[in-house]
């Protein structure tokens, strides 16, 4: 169960108190709303708020736009029933944008995590110049505001998903991209602004995409109890993100998550990031159709839909290539679980459709590995990622967390005196 009780200190005004407590009612509809019809007895219930504070919170958001009302529902409540109360579809949202090596993803989601708007262009972005790699994915943003405004949404931020080292705005390094001390940030927030004349800039944040795909899977996947989890993504990059107990593991400069180079074999094949014998050598997409001889073709994802189409025919070099790849990465899994020892590990992107034949070469290395004993084929700790755990939309409810943490901030300006 969520807590949903902060500590404030002892110095908390009643603006800030209120401030607070505005979240916690906001949150607890939109979390009862996921199985249940919310009612202001309910949240009052759920936030141990007395149900003429609760009331009063509850007005200030419904006047805020963030909540609506409808009908009566007796919700489980014994007495009068209550009027229900659901997260508003319209009004703050969030705006997320995946920029990968071979495709660029945006995402709206709005108050309730739904995902309202997505478009996708497949292009290469190895080798282009960073400015017009972001000019480009701007565009793509500016196409999907156009879209979320006809649905009354209005995004408050963006954020950014970013492959490689990101940090203070900017990408430190991107070896699959090129890139090197690229401010992302401000580039992307430059191009957009300039596509959207006479509109407020839109702040901009950014993270690395991998956790930004783990967070997605934490708040919408199907992890049910599982809050400690290690998360890959397969891309022609390998991309990894840890989970401990809901939150997130940065590290001490935030680039904690390279997992993809980690170093299976020294004397290995030479990586774009300076090293030798990388896990993403042996597991990226790039190595994965090298080895199964499938042309990389399509931005590549023509050659993974190939290389899934003759795995599942049988094709023995396909098979083999899939099986090899699942043995390097279950060598270098095994590492991390013993290091950290989470409930789960979900592998997405690539890995996510090739399931059914790298989870048993995976399986067999951590079960064989492992050292607490405490893993075994079909236990279920190794699972696929869910369709909702993409980086866009990680990276739009991300923006999202700032609004539910701060309603306030956000409500919508009063109408000014005729």
């Amino acid at each position: 169960m969520k807590s949903y009780l902060l500590p404030l200190g002892p110095k908390a005004d009643k603006d800030t108190v209120r401030r607070h407590n505005l979240s916690l009612v906001l949150r607890a509809v939109r979390d009862e709303g996921e199985s249940a019809e919310a009612t202001r007895a309910g949240v009052s219930a759920r936030v141990g708020l007395t149900r003429a504070a609760v009331s009063s919170l509850v007005e200030q958001l419904l006047d805020s736009g963030f909540l609506t009302e409808s009908g009566k529902t007796f919700s489980g409540q014994a007495g009068r029933p209550g009027t229900a109360l659901k997260v508003a579809r319209t009004g703050p949202a969030g705006l997320g944008v995946e920029i990968n090596i071979d495709y660029v993803s945006v995402c709206v989601v709005d108050l309730a995590g739904t995902g309202r708007v997505r478009q996708t262009e497949h292009l290469d972005n190895r080798g282009a110049p960073p400015g017009e790699v972001l000019g480009r994915a701007a565009g793509i943003a500016a196409r999907a505001l156009d879209s979320a405004r006809e649905q009354g949404l209005h995004p408050v931020g963006a954020a950014l998903a970013l492959p490689g080292l990101v940090s203070g705005g900017a990408v430190r390094q991107a070896p699959n991209l090129g890139w090197n001390q690229v401010p992302a940030e401000e580039l992307f927030a430059q191009a957009l602004t300039g596509l959207l004349p006479g509109s407020a800039p839109l702040p901009v944040r950014s993270e690395n995409e991998a956790n930004l795909a783990a967070l997605a899977e934490l708040w919408f996947g199907g992890l049910d109890a599982v809050r400690s989890f290690l998360y890959l993504t397969g891309e022609i990059g390998v991309g990894g993100a840890l989970v401990l107990d809901g939150e997130l593991l940065r590290g001490a400069h935030g680039f904690a998550g390279e997992i993809g180079h980690v170093v299976v074999d020294p004397d290995g094949p030479e990586c774009r990031c300076g090293s030798r014998g990388c896990l993403e050598q042996y597991a990226g997409q790039t190595a994965l159709l090298r080895a199964a001889g499938v042309e990389e073709s399509g931005g590549g994802a023509a050659g993974v839909m190939e290389l899934e189409r003759r795995t599942r025919a049988g094709d023995a070099r396909s098979v083999a290539a899939v099986a090899e790849a699942g043995r390097m990465l279950g060598r270098v899994l095994s590492g991390a679980v013993n290091l950290f020892d989470p409930d789960a590990v979900v592998l997405g992107g690539i890995y996510r459709c090739l399931m059914p034949w790298l989870s048993p070469p995976v399986d067999a290395e951590l079960t064989g590995r492992v050292v607490s004993g405490l893993w075994s084929p079909g236990s279920g700790r190794l699972r696929a990622s869910s369709v909702a755990g993409d980086a866009a939309r990680g990276a739009a409810a991300l923006v999202v967390q700032d609004v539910l943490a701060d309603p306030a901030a956000y409500a919508r300006p009063e109408p000014a005196d005729a």
